[in-house]
């Protein structure tokens, strides 16, 4: 029997891995999707109504399929992404789907019982240890990590989970990254998720072909690949929508104010963006915003669910960015109008401070671990944020090209969180700022 599982609820991704019983590999679960297998699956949930006859009920799907339904029947349904950025807030009481008020545990339920659902055999019978990745610091305002591990604790116990065991992201990728060590090293682990950027440093020792590791550092900073995506949006999406634009009252001319496009630039707002107080207010003053056609494709935009084709369209270009100088974005539900030529310069200007935070956390990391940059051994790069040129730089400038590894970018913390799963001392690896029992 299945004695743990390792659980990935990413920002972007999810994965789900344990110990294969025949084999005895740590491998992550394959889901069919149509005629292909997928291991990582969308952090995104649908809502729709089934029936008219029976309005009471609300369907749900998540993952790829949750995408699919949205796809098919975007006018009819509610689609939701980058919900892990809720787990910390205090600000975040719950959004409403057709008139039911969700809690973050209530999403986070709805979601992995349909990715339960999916996995049909594979997961019938579930286990009572389940080890889940947290980042070593949480994204948003105020991030509150006490909060954020009871809502998963008040979600996952749900389905009958007693051992609930919290382990920094980058300490599973560190595990998953050390089963090929064949010699004693100190190894700088990255993990670029969607909503954070976590660090830990670790020191591996290897004796007989069994590898021991004790931790030295952590650190990290509540921002990663969805800030790098808001800021492509505030430079080339919003002029076209109304950021900065006017609106007259009482004989003023008065600015738009901020909040509402600064919920737009960020996916997990975007999402509930549709029922909150500031889209209200937006709308009500449509009448006398000076340049109100502008203000109709933001309102289409949030009406219309067209979050996900706009996620898809700029992180496709941030991706392109990476290989190339330059690249096009073009989103179709904002008309003809918009077609926009983004230079890596210009990107890597709109993110600099942004990635001075993420050197300065680095700074604080190797300083809390008492060691510096000659001590390091090997650093392991995880998460697709990797891959942005401008964050490579970083480590190459101080390690060398030659100390640094990556792979595996979306499925190595799942594969840690299972093999930590399996050892006796899975909890001695829980961080260890915060404890929680069911």
């Amino acid at each position: 029997m299945m004695k743990s599982l390792g659980l990935d609820f990413g920002t972007t991704n999810t994965v789900l891995a344990a110990r294969d019983e025949r084999s005895g590999a740590v491998a992550p679960f394959s889901f069919q999707y149509g005629e292909d297998p997928v291991e990582a699956l969308r952090t995104a949930l649908c809502f729709w109504k089934p029936s008219f006859k029976h309005p009471a009920t609300t369907a749900v799907e998540a993952g790829p399929w949750a995408i699919q339904h949205y796809i098919d029947d975007p006018e009819d349904c509610r689609f939701m992404q980058s919900i892990k950025t809720f787990s910390a807030s205090p600000y975040f009481n719950g959004t409403y789907v057709f008139g039911k008020r969700y809690r973050f545990e209530d999403l986070l339920e709805a979601f992995f019982a349909r990715v339960h659902a999916h996995a049909g055999d594979a997961l019938r019978a579930l286990p009572k240890r389940i080890v889940v990745g947290r980042p070593v610091k949480f994204a948003g305002a105020s991030p509150d990590a006490l909060l954020a591990q009871q809502r998963y604790v008040a979600a996952l116990s749900r389905f009958g989970f007693e051992d609930i065991i919290f382990v920094y992201e980058p300490v599973a990728a560190a595990f998953f990254f050390a089963r090929s060590l064949k010699k004693a090293a100190t190894v700088l682990v990255a993990d670029f998720g969607g909503g954070t950027t976590d660090y830990s440093i670790l020191r591996f020792e290897v004796a007989d072909g069994v590898v021991r590791a004790q931790p030295l550092g952590h650190g990290g900073v509540g921002l990663a690949g969805d800030t790098f995506d808001c800021r492509i949006i505030n430079n080339v999406i919003l002029p076209h929508l109304g950021k900065d634009g006017s609106y007259q009252s009482m004989g003023k001319v008065l600015e738009i104010p901020r909040g509402v496009f600064t919920s737009f630039a960020q996916w997990n707002l975007l999402s509930v963006l549709k029922t909150s107080d500031e889209f209200r207010d937006l709308k009500r003053m449509l009448r006398s915003c000076l340049e109100p056609q502008k203000i109709e494709r933001f309102i289409q935009i949030v009406e219309d669910d067209l979050g996900y084709p706009l996620y898809k369209a700029v992180s496709a270009a941030k991706a392109r960015l990476s290989i190339a100088e330059t690249t096009e974005l073009n989103f179709p539900a904002l008309g003809g109008d918009l077609h926009a030529t983004i230079r890596r310069d210009d990107f890597e200007g709109w993110i600099a401070d942004d990635l001075r935070r993420i050197e300065l956390a680095l700074d604080d990391t190797l300083a809390s671990a008492g060691v510096g940059i000659a001590a390091i051994d090997r650093v392991f790069l995880t998460g697709g944020t990797s891959f942005v040129p401008a964050v490579r730089r970083i480590f190459e400038n101080r390690f060398g090209a030659d100390r640094i590894e990556s792979g595996d970018e979306l499925l190595s913390i799942a594969n840690g969180l299972a093999m930590i799963g399996e050892r006796e001392d899975a909890r001695d690896w829980a961080a260890r700022d915060i404890l929680l029992s069911v």
